[in-house]
This record gives structure tokens, sequence and C-alpha cells, in this order.
């Protein structure tokens, strides 16, 4: 880069037309970009590549740092309804994120932070403060310079904070939407400054196949190739994605309409396994292509955990698995699969070390409790049952039923988070004999607030602070000995993600041991309980936490690996 547009760079004075900064410490050239971008729909599996590539640099011995921009003006999904949005991912910082950064941290085995998250709202909100604060010195701020240019700034201070070889940047949306039409021009000056052999660009497109025709159409795709290029954005690699395998034609239209050798135009249609699609995608040869384009080579992996022989290995136990267990998954959120995610693939995590296949049986809980289906039939046939996190009264006493009915009948039982607090409202109500017992989340004038809102989030909720204002992140419980959860971690205190308001009630922890409750696993700074068991049943375990946050292929959350192993079993 010369010196004068690094001069330009480094100054944002009344004088330029440019806002571009370079923070201390950075050198152009020393991390390369990968910017992955959608066309024709959204929910084309950009987020499913971006973990795919993640593996497979890493594999190589590079140090990716993700981040995933999503156009929306929320400052983070916090508020986010699941029916909308899917899953709220929480990291170990606290951050509330898009379910992609779950994807990206089961792709690199490693945990990721609030940089590696951007919204539109988080953006503008520090514009707005710059500019209250007299930041831009006289300028009428602007999406260009000023926009585009704090989003370079925050990528290239990404680079810099977690001293990345590659940052791979997933822009969220379409190619075409209003809400990502900035960013995409963000990438474009990026590319610009930072030079073609620093930035690459891939389109993760769709080709559709009308089933009146019977066959690949590839017009959508080419339309939105197009339209990208419009936008100054000239793709190096194009996936297309589809259900079945696209013919050679297809791809030969695909490189014409985006100048794009055909080489570089891979097809990845529709696998039933997506952790092969890293070793895919290797066989491919995308990776020597990349390396051809940003003019770097493989590094030696020195990372114990995630290479090619284990991934590989994985991939092989997957394949291999013969034997099927069903679970069923009890929750208010079941036509929406998404918002069960981690959950899903913490399942498939910890079967394949058992040489088992996860059936998922959705049951609505909203079902159980209206009596458009009894228990029996719902939980019929099912190995073992999940009730997991939720907000709200609606579908509740459908999961407490559940809750009874898999207590009773020695059915393998794993509680997330409200799953934990509603297995302690059926037993105080059906084992203690306390049968008002509820949580003030549903009933605020309940006799018996065996759950209830710890007093700083009263304080909060009668402020109206929503966002951000949770039990979030990583908290430590310490595990009682000869426990099932310490047989299970094999370690006296362990850390585990929260988002959540209510808790267990110190006043009840008594009765609730006196009649056969294991408190297994406490907060002790707080005496809130993280665990919760009973030993006479085979598998009942619940957690306050969510152990399915930090689930990884490689090393599959203790927790799902219990439950799964009962379920092997039952």
């Amino acid at each position: 880069m010369s010196s004068t547009v690094e001069k330009s760079l480094s100054e944002k004075t009344i004088e330029h037309e440019t806002y571009s900064s370079i923070p201390d410490g950075y050198q152009v050239g020393k991390t390369k970009f990968a910017i992955v971008t959608g066309s024709v729909m959204s929910g084309v599996g950009k987020g499913t590549f971006c973990g795919a590539l993640a593996t497979l640099l890493s594999c190589h011995g590079f140090k990716v740092s993700p981040i995933k921009f999503d156009g929306y003006l929320n400052v983070d999904a916090g508020t986010l309804n699941p029916f909308r949005h899917g899953e709220v991912f929480v990291l170990e910082d606290g951050t509330e994120c898009d379910l992609d950064l779950g994807s990206y941290e089961r792709a690199l085995h490693r945990n990721l932070a609030k940089d590696n998250y951007l919204t539109g709202g988080k953006i503008f909100k520090i514009i707005l403060d710059k500019e209250r604060a007299g930041k831009y010195l006289g300028r009428d701020v602007q999406f260009i310079p000023h926009a585009t240019g704090e989003i370079k700034n925050y990528l290239r201070e990404l680079a810099l904070k977690t001293n990345a070889d590659v940052v791979l940047v997933e822009v969220g949306g379409t190619v075409g939407d209003l809400e990502n039409s900035y960013f995409v021009e963000a990438m474009r000056e990026l590319r610009y400054e930072e030079g073609r052999e620093n930035v690459m660009f891939f389109n993760v497109t769709y080709i559709v196949e009308p089933g009146s025709l019977n066959e690949h159409k590839s017009k959508a795709a080419q339309i939105g190739l197009r339209q990208l290029m419009s936008l100054g954005v000239q793709p190096d690699m194009i996936i297309c994605r589809s259900q079945t395998p696209v013919p050679v034609s297809v791809k030969e239209k695909v490189s014409m309409a985006s100048n794009v050798p055909i080489e570089r135009v891979y097809n990845l249609y529709d696998f039933s396994d997506i952790y092969e699609i890293p070793l895919v995608l290797r066989d491919l040869g995308l990776d020597k292509e990349l390396f051809k384009i940003l003019n770097v080579f493989p590094k030696e992996n020195t990372d114990g955990v995630l290479n090619f022989k284990n991934w590989g290995e994985f991939v092989r136990k997957v394949k291999n698995a013969d034997r099927q267990v069903v679970i069923g998954i009890v929750g208010k959120y079941t036509n929406v699969h998404d918002s069960y995610l981690s959950i899903l693939k913490s399942l498939e995590h910890a079967a394949p070390y058992f040489g088992a296949k996860v059936e998922i049986k959705w049951i609505e809980a909203t079902d159980i409790e209206d009596g458009k289906t009894t228990i029996e039939e719902a939980l019929k046939d099912v190995d073992g049952v999940i009730v997991p996190g939720g907000f709200g009264k609606r579908g509740i006493e459908g999961k407490i039923t559940a809750i009874k009915y898999v207590r009773e009948n020695n059915i393998p039982y794993l509680g997330l988070c409200y799953g934990m607090q509603l297995a302690v409202v059926e037993f105080a109500r059906n084992v203690c004999g306390l049968k008002d017992a509820h949580t003030t989340e549903v009933n605020p004038n309940t006799a018996c607030p065996i759950i209830d809102i710890i007093p700083e989030q009263k304080t909060k909720l009668e402020k109206s602070e929503m966002g951000g204002t949770m039990r979030l992140g990583v908290y430590p419980a310490k595990l009682k000995d000869n426990s099932l959860v310490k047989k299970l971690y094999n370690k006296d205190v362990i850390t585990e993600r929260h988002r959540h308001r209510w808790e267990l009630n110190p006043e009840f922890h008594k009765i609730l041991e006196e009649n056969g409750m294991l408190l297994s696993g406490i907060y002790e700074e707080r005496n809130l309980v993280e665990f919760i068991e009973l030993p006479k049943n085979k598998f009942f375990l619940a957690t306050q936490a969510h152990g399915e946050f930090t689930s990884r292929p490689l090393s599959p959350s203790p927790l799902f690996v219990g439950f799964v192993q009962a379920c092997v079993s039952q």
C-alpha cells in the first residue's frame, strides 16, 4: 500500500473525504479477510459454510477469527423472538447473539467474545456515541464515509485483538437487502484499501430446482450475482447450494455470469452429514484455490484437538453409527427447529461416541396442556426427554405433566434452564406436597414461590430494563461429591453459561432435599442452585445453565454424553 493511501487512512480531519482508521499496531497484509455474502434467498446456508470453512482453515493451522454481521437495528439478539429468529446463543462473556456464533464456536472448538458479533444497532450506537462526544471534528456524519469507516475499523480492531491469520466475515441477509447494503459497501472499500491479495469474496447462492420442471435453474443465481457485482464487489469463489447435485452446464452458466473461473465454482448440495463438509471442501480443492488468491500457505497445526485426523475420525463415527435413539423435546417453539439448534447439535455430538443416531420427536407442550394429545401418546416410544429453556406461561403445565410422567416412569430426563425450574415445581407439588408451588414468572402471587426472581433482576424489570440484563454468561458451580453431575464432569468446580432471571428459592432447599432431590451443584457466592438430580431414577438431571452452548463435536458436553448414554441403554 502506498504511503499516500496509508496517510489518508490514518487521518480523520475535515480536510479529507475518507473516514477510515488504522489502529495502532495494525499491519496491512498481516491478516487476511474472507468475506461471505449470500444471494437469491436467506437461510441458504452461509453460516454452515462459514463454519465448515473455519474448520478447514483451522485444520490447516490458521488462526481464524469469525464475525457475523446482522443488519437489524437491535444492539444484540437478546430481545428477539425465537419464532422469528431462532435460538439466541450466549457467549462466555454473556453476549446474546445470533445462532451462527454457535456454529462458529462448534467449528473452531474455541470460545468467542462480543467482538465477534456486530449488528446494525451496535455500529450505529458506536457512531452516535462518537458524534455526541465530538469525535467527528465538525463533519456531517454519513453512511459514507463514517458508517463504512467504523465497520472497517471494527474488523481491523478484531484482527488485532485476536491476532488472527484470517478474519472470516459473514454478511447476514441477502444481496440486495437495504439493511446490509452499507456493510457490503464497507467490504468493497476494505478490499480497495487492503489490496486484492488480502481480501477475498465468497458468494453463497442457491440453484433452484422446481418440481414441475425436474431440472436445475440458475437464472435467479445469475441475477443475484450480477446484483452483487453492480455494488462493486467481484466474487472470487461461488458456492452453489442445491438440494441435489447440479450438472456442469449450470456451473458454466454461473461462471460466465460472475466472471469466476469454473474451477472456483463449487456445488454443495444437501448433505445428510454436515460434519463431512470441511473434508468435502478439501477434496474439491477449495483450500488450494483460497491459498492462491490470498497468497498464503498451510501452517503447522499444533492444536491437539482440532485437526484433520480427529475430525476425520469423528466423521467416521457419524457414518458408522447404527443404533437409533428417539429423544422427545417438549417445548413451545417446536415448529421452528432452529429455536433449539444448540440442543440438536449437542445430541449429534454425543450420539456417535455410542454408535448411535438421534431421531427427534417434537412434542408441543401446548398440545399436552390443551388436551389435544394424551401424555402417554406424546411420550410413546421415546428413549429420553429434554425440556429446554424458554420464557413465559404458555405451555408450562404441559411441560410439568411431561416431567411428572418421565419421573414416575423412570425415563431419562435432561432439563435445561426452564427445564430445571419446572422439574423443581413438579417435584414440589407431587412429591413434597406443596400443591401451590409455582414460579413467580407465571404466578407472581403464588403462596409457594419455589422459583422466584432475585432482587437485582426484579429491580431491572421494574425499571423496564430488558436487553442484556439477565444473569448472562459463565458462572461457577461447586459440584457435590457422589453426585451424577460430578461423575460426568469429573471436576469439583465447573462453569457453564446462563440466560435467565428466575432462580430456585433458597427457602425451599431443605424440603426438597428431605424428599429425595439432590441439589448437586451450587453457585456458592449467592447460594443459588445450578444442578438438581434424583438419585433414585436411572437418569434425572437438570441444570439452571445451558450446557448445550459449550458442546463441540470433538468434545461433547458431559451432560449430553451422560444423557445419551442413558438413552442408548434404555
